[in-house]
């Protein structure tokens, strides 16, 4: 999971390393990507028209290495992409995504909260990305911000529909700060590498201990610095406001409430490897943070929904026929389709060709025109996509 507040700042050429020192070997299953970027309306009106850059620098430093994108969720400033292996696309279900304003009294998505949720290999898991007040004084209107997100952030369908029937990450730029000491005492304290000082001050770790709405939050040691607020294009903190260093940009986790709806036998471990900031990156005033996390479930559903069949090479027209076996529980729908994607492809819409698999067609199969059939010499995989589920539910 890595969480940046990028303001206004255009993209780096790279970003490749906040992706973590492995990422071509694929031994990471899942991507999760929080991005704070300028909320302006001229800037958001080009987004809309053109693709924002983020999202595109993500998905062009990602597909490579064969992740694509699961979901995404814009509002105003803030953006959530969650990325995954193609091979887990089957077993990522229920995709859904949230968004709930709170900057000016609602009417504004500079400050809020986007989330997306999925079942993931039959367990509910929730990504929920926070934007909350600034200012040292506004401690109590974060947490009630906080709140107000949690309560009206609702999924539907299926047993899990708040946000803490789920497993939850969450993250972003909470924007808690560090209370009682001046700012020659915290810059004393970061620069002599006596960090915990400054962790019994940490607003987000008192409140821990007072705050209900934050009982079963957890989250990682601070081992690094804090990572706001530096002057654009330096490690050195605010000269011009002389602003108080803070942690403001955070990962916690939680696992499943007990009264849950959510069967108990769901139940989850979680092992979290690293938790670290970027401080190679000089284009904003924050500094990226990352966490990589392992899940343990005890069981999981892995049998996809749909099955394909195809002859391994494809030399000639007529061996473009895909056949198909479809779960007792699937619900197919007449717009419902098969693809070719090219293998690197970067979201469920990055396809070479597609073709209908219409629901009232009692045969089980389609088959691709010639005309419809990509030309390069390369590799492909066939993908079904589902309608009703707004997912890939089979791939060759």
């Amino acid at each position: 999971i890595i969480t940046w507040n990028v303001g206004s700042a255009v993209p780096p050429d790279d970003i490749t390393s906040l992706f973590g020192p492995n990422v071509s070997d694929g031994n990471i299953d899942m991507f999760i990507i929080l991005q704070e970027v300028n909320s302006m309306i001229n800037k958001r009106l080009k987004d809309v028209l053109f693709s924002d850059q983020w999202s595109e620098l993500c998905m062009d430093t990602l597909s490579p290495f064969g992740y694509v994108l699961v979901a995404s969720q814009r509002m105003q400033g803030v953006l959530l992409l969650v990325f995954s292996k193609f091979c887990h696309l089957p077993f990522l279900r229920g995709v859904q995504t949230q968004s709930t304003r709170t900057g000016l009294g609602g009417y504004w998505g500079n400050k809020g909260g986007v989330s997306a949720r999925m079942t993931m290999f039959g367990h509910p898991v929730c990504f929920l990305n926070c934007h909350l007040p600034a200012h040292m004084r506004n401690l109590e209107q974060r947490m009630e911000d906080f709140e107000s997100i949690l309560q009206q952030q609702q999924f539907e369908g299926g047993a899990a529909t708040g946000v803490l029937d789920h497993v939850v990450f969450w993250f972003g730029d909470l924007n808690f700060r560090i209370e009682d000491y001046d700012i020659h005492v915290v810059k004393c304290a970061i620069d002599s590498n006596k960090l915990p000082l400054l962790w019994e001050r940490d607003q987000l770790n008192m409140a821990k201990n007072t705050e209900s709405i934050l009982e079963g939050f957890m989250e990682g040691q601070l081992k690094f610095p804090p990572t706001y607020k530096f002057d654009v294009g330096t490690h050195t903190y605010d000269t011009a406001k002389k602003r108080k260093p803070a942690w403001t940009d955070r990962i916690l986790w939680r696992l499943r409430r007990t009264g849950s709806p959510v069967p108990t036998h769901n139940a989850a471990l979680q092992t979290q490897h690293a938790y670290r900031s970027h401080m190679s990156f000089t284009i904003s005033d924050h500094k990226p943070v990352s966490a990589l996390f392992s899940l343990h479930f005890p069981f999981r559903v892995d049998m996809p929904l749909v099955e394909l069949q195809v002859n391994k090479e494809w030399c000639k027209a007529s061996d473009a026929t895909v056949r198909f076996t479809v779960a007792s529980t699937y619900q197919r729908s007449s717009w419902d389709w098969v693809a070719i994607y090219k293998v690197g492809f970067r979201h469920h819409k990055d396809y070479q060709a597609y073709v209908w698999a219409k629901a009232e067609h009692a045969t089980q199969q389609v088959t691709f025109s010639e005309e419809d059939l990509p030309r390069d010499d390369c590799e492909y995989i066939l993908g079904y996509y589902s309608h009703n589920m707004n997912s890939i539910v089979g791939l060759s």
